[in-house]
């Protein structure tokens, strides 16, 4: 145990002021100001110096070999990665050509959309790309290139546009988009917000769901009385080139990095990267490793781990597509995955992918399409990544099969009788992929993998929890409309077999709601399953460093209360040049203490939807409490923005919006972030 000075010590009870905490519940913990150097065998550079970043040496289980120290270098690391393929779309045949040509032709000529205005402008621009790109691909990555120049869309057009970076992938969703037709006027929309957004279209589920919903239905699990411990995490974009010292306020992020600079003053450092991390820029090593000490001592896990946990996405830092790589996302799988296993127990981490967890960032594509070369370009992904739960002993060996050849999607069946599907919900996001055939329901198959599994946990009597990246609602801005609407199969499944669901992405502590019949009657009745939105490991953008702790019942895998901690990134300069102390981990709040205070609910009922919804109808009465969910929200970061009175209506909106296409209907999305 360290010896802290009185001084010190009357710092971190002032640091406390304002922090909820519970008898039971460990409060606090302070790491070590120096790093752990037992953690990794090897190192590029001397681990316990504070003016750069560790840098281990990291070898690869998968392939034996071990990753070059210039990967990570924060002076010289690739800032193009020329070793992985960057595939391009075959060229056509003048029959294919003729054909696509006129069919796109009349596509234009036949869509209402299409009249003296910036859509059509935009979706005849993208039918003229696709003739190019059918003809000559490699002039397509010059073409957008050319195009980002022409409207300077962009300071840095070649490096995001190239063929090396988003040039390829632009290329193949054009030439194998109907850019004349819905494709074409949804990316003039979302992209480039020069079409009205296209009309959502219905799911047509016809046939889908093998039985109808039990009526009644079955009776509930009754609780067991036992609590299991799950830790959840997320987001953590660790960041192995991050360079202490150098601009954390610069123009344009990633900042922390030796590449960049505040415009104002490019001559001068404004704003030194503190060792422990900053606003504007991802997790450093020495902040993850401050979190993985912490995370056993506050939840009272050591020497026991916990239950299991979640892992929700995002692995990498928010580099620029030119300085990302194949090997950069491995790097980074097999840092943090080594990490957690080493510090959250002997028990699985159930993981799912997130949007910064392939190269090229944000990007999946449908097997059906493009052929074997293009159809399969992301497998190096799925089959690594599985292999690396396989390797942590996280999932079994059928799962590993399924999920490399499914965009890393499984499903585990816990001896206990609950059932873990992960999805990879980045279909969802900015994959330029999904534009393509948007009009049909399911182009990836997740929504039939997600009913089969459903209905085979129905049938066996298992609880399942739900756990992806990308969120399906909220505010409705994160995700498309199509195919994003989880609520035909929350309704059908909901509330015997689906518990929960858990997703990450936005950085931030939010919760959304399902209701039944599409949302239609929002009531304590109706409400039937919530996702849990998991707030960020990374201080990115403008928040604190949190984890969280769900209190769950064995038999019922309901939550009974969920446990947020935080460390507040503002205090993080006063650390640096010493090694005595590290970054505070507080306890920030209890759910249950935070927002039932005012509601009618036995100590071991669950924080299920009906309790959520009751929760709302409280914060229609009473507005602080709407400001108190906008203060967690941020992870009680200094630098949140506070919630007006529009703010406070749209926020109880964007609780009672399980998918996108409920928030586009009903809120407006201009107050979903509290940045």
């Amino acid at each position: 145990m360290l010896t802290l000075s009185r001084s010190f010590v009357l710092l971190s009870l002032a640091c406390l002021k304002g922090v909820t905490a519970t008898d039971d519940v460990v409060s606090a913990f302070t790491a070590p100001g120096e790093f752990p150097t037992s953690v990794y065998e090897s190192y590029w550079n001397n681990p316990t110096a504070t003016a750069a970043q560790p840098q281990p040496v990291i070898s690869d289980p998968v392939t034996s070999s071990i990753f070059p120290a210039n990967l990570t270098d924060p002076a010289n690391f690739p800032k193009n990665d020329t070793v992985d393929p960057h595939p391009l779309p075959l060229p056509s045949e003048p029959s294919q050509l003729l054909q696509a040509a006129l069919a796109q032709i009349q596509s234009i000529a036949t869509n209402p959309a299409l009249a003296n205005d910036t859509c059509a402008q935009c979706q005849a621009s993208l039918a003229v790309a696709k003739m190019l790109v059918m003809a000559a691909p490699e002039q397509g990555p010059l073409l957008t290139q050319a195009v980002c120049e022409y409207f300077n869309y962009s300071t840095t057009c070649y490096d995001e546009y190239s063929r090396l970076a988003l040039g390829s992938v632009f290329s193949q969703v054009v030439a194998l988009g109907d850019m004349g037709g819905y494709d074409g006027q949804l990316i003039c929309s979302s992209q480039l917000d020069l079409c009205p957004v296209p009309p959502t279209i219905a799911l047509d589920l016809t046939g889908w769901f093998a039985k109808p919903k039990p009526n009644p239905l079955p009776p509930p699990k009754q609780p067991s009385g036992e609590r299991l411990k799950v830790l959840h995490v997320s987001d953590i974009h660790i960041d192995p080139r991050y360079a202490t010292g150098y601009e954390a306020n610069c123009t344009e992020y990633l900042c922390c990095r030796e590449n960049v600079w505040n415009a104002a003053t490019p001559d001068q450092i404004v704003l030194p990267a503190p060792r422990y991390g900053s606003f504007l820029c991802d997790t450093p090593l020495s902040l993850m490793l401050s979190a993985m000490q912490a995370i056993p001592v506050v939840t009272e896990t050591e020497g026991t781990g916990f239950n299991f946990s979640l892992f929700t996405g995002d692995l990498t830092s928010h580099d620029p597509d030119n300085q990302y790589s194949r090997a950069y996302v491995e790097y980074a799988e097999i840092m943090v995955y080594d990490l957690l296993k080493k510090y959250l127990g002997p028990s699985p981490v159930y993981a799912t992918l997130g949007n910064h967890d392939t190269y090229i960032q944000f990007q999946m594509i449908p097997y059906a399409l493009g052929g074997y070369v293009l159809g399969n370009q992301f497998n190096w992904l799925y089959d690594h990544v599985s292999t690396m739960w396989y390797y942590e002993g996280w999932i079994p060996e059928a799962s590993v099969e399924y999920a490399r050849t499914h965009y890393a999607a499984y499903t585990v069946k816990r001896p206990d009788g609950l059932r873990i599907i992960s999805l990879d919900t980045d279909i969802c996001m900015l994959n330029y992929f999904s534009y393509i055939n948007a009009t049909q329901p399911d182009p990836f198959g997740i929504l039939r993998f997600l009913t089969d599994e459903l209905q085979d946990a129905e049938d066996v009597g298992d609880r399942v929890w739900i756990v992806g990246h990308v969120l399906s609602g909220w505010d409705g801005t994160q995700s498309q409309l199509n195919p994003t609407n989880l609520c035909k199969h929350v309704d059908r499944y909901s509330p015997h077999v689906i518990a929960n669901i858990f997703f990450g992405h936005t950085h931030e502590d939010q919760l959304s709601i399902f209701y039944a019949n599409n949302a239609t009657d929002m009531s304590a009745e109706t409400a039937q399953t919530v996702s849990w939105i998991m707030p960020s490991l990374t201080p990115l953008t403008n928040l604190n460093s949190g984890f969280r702790m769900y209190e769950v019942d064995s038999a019922t895998f309901d939550i009974l209360d969920a446990y947020t901690w935080i460390s507040r990134v503002d205090e993080f300069p006063a650390l640096d040049n010493q090694t005595e102390v590290g970054p505070t981990y507080m306890l920030e709040y209890s759910t249950r203490e935070a927002y039932g205070g005012n509601i009618t609910w036995g100590a071991n009922d669950p924080l299920n939807a009906t309790w959520w919804h009751l929760v709302t109808e409280q914060m229609e009465n009473d507005p602080s409490l709407v400001q108190t969910f906008n203060k967690y929200q941020s992870k009680s970061s200094t630098m949140a923005i506070p919630c007006d009175s529009e703010c406070l209506t749209e926020t109880i909106c964007y609780m009672r919006s399980g998918s996108t296409s409920i928030a586009y209907q009903n809120c407006n999305p201009a107050y979903g972030s509290t940045q």
